[in-house]
This record gives C-alpha cells, sequence and structure tokens, in this order.
C-alpha cells in the first residue's frame, strides 16, 4: 500500500497554500487554484485566469497534486522515515516540486542518515523569484518544525527584523 501524508502535513500545506476559489497569479505569475493546484503536475489546463471550482473540487484536487508528491518522495528517499519527516517533505515537494527535492543538499543528507543536517536544509528554500519571502521562510521553518516532529510546527508570525535575522539563510 502506497504511503499518504499524515493530517499535520496536510494541514501545514493547506494553512500556507490558503483555499483560493477563483484562479489567481502565484508570487511567479503562475496561475494557481485551490490549495496550490497549477495544474503543471498533471498539464491538464485545469488552471486559468477566470476559473473557478467548488471547494469540493478543491479538495479533490489536493488529493490529485498529494498523491504526485507521495509517490515521488517514497521514490526519492532511501531510508525508513517516520510520518512527520514524509509529511513534510510531501509538502516540500508539493511547494517546490519533486525535481528540487531530488536534486537538493536535504535529500542527500536525509539519504546519508544526517536527519539533524538534513533538517537545517529547510529554510535555504526560502526565495521566489530572487527573493526572500517571510511566507516561505515561515513555510520553511514549519515543515523543518514538522520534520523534528516540533508539537507545534505551524509559524504564525516572524520576528519584526527577520529579514535581518535571515538574512545569511
Amino acid at each position: 500500500m502506497a504511503r499518504t501524508i499524515n493530517e499535520s502535513g496536510i494541514e501545514l500545506i493547506k494553512h500556507f497554500e490558503s483555499l483560493r476559489l477563483k484562479a489567481y497569479q502565484d508570487s511567479v505569475d503562475v496561475w494557481t487554484i485551490g490549495w496550490g493546484h497549477t495544474g503543471l503536475t498533471h498539464k491538464d489546463g485545469t488552471v486559468h485566469e477566470g476559473r473557478e471550482i467548488t471547494e469540493d473540487e478543491a479538495v479533490v484536487l489536493l488529493k490529485r497534486d498529494l498523491k504526485t508528491f507521495e509517490e515521488t518522495v517514497e521514490r526519492c528517499v532511501d531510508i525508513n522515515i517516520n510520518d512527520n519527516q514524509f509529511a513534510a517533505l510531501v509538502s516540500f515537494a508539493f511547494n517546490l516540486g519533486g525535481t528540487n527535492l531530488r536534486r537538493s543538499t536535504l535529500l542527500k543528507k536525509l539519504n546519508a542518515e544526517q536527519h539533524f543536517n538534513a533538517s537545517k536544509e529547510f529554510k535555504k528554500w526560502s526565495k521566489a523569484g530572487g527573493k526572500r519571502l517571510g511566507g516561505l521562510v515561515r513555510r520553511r521553518i514549519s515543515e523543518r518544525n514538522l520534520f523534528c516532529s516540533f508539537p507545534e510546527a505551524i509559524v504564525e508570525t516572524l520576528p519584526n527584523d527577520w529579514k535581518e535575522k535571515y538574512k545569511d539563510l
């Protein structure tokens, strides 16, 4: 039986993707709908200007998208990982794409069983269009928190001086 993302991972993805029932362009101008569905994975053409869906349709799209990234994580992780680590990696791949996960130092360190060093790699992936974005910093820290099984994984806010504190990421 194929492994699936846990509820904590789904909660994290939904929190950061936010449900949008009308198509919009994301921070790098990709048409997006539902909880981060772009149609790029399935090349189904479902996302375009003016497109609207119901919440039930958004759930179907999310489940379909998650299946793709669950399979990606299963294929590229060579060691046993716990459910929270799996969920964090699915969220990471969902947001950044399977290719970025497969090529990442995060995956190399994880497959070398360097769990702690792998966890530090999440925060390096917080740029879009060449700019560090607060929302991505929060997401990457939240994924790291889930990966490490911290009780409160989701980071709601950053300190006012986050740009200064996180400039070397």
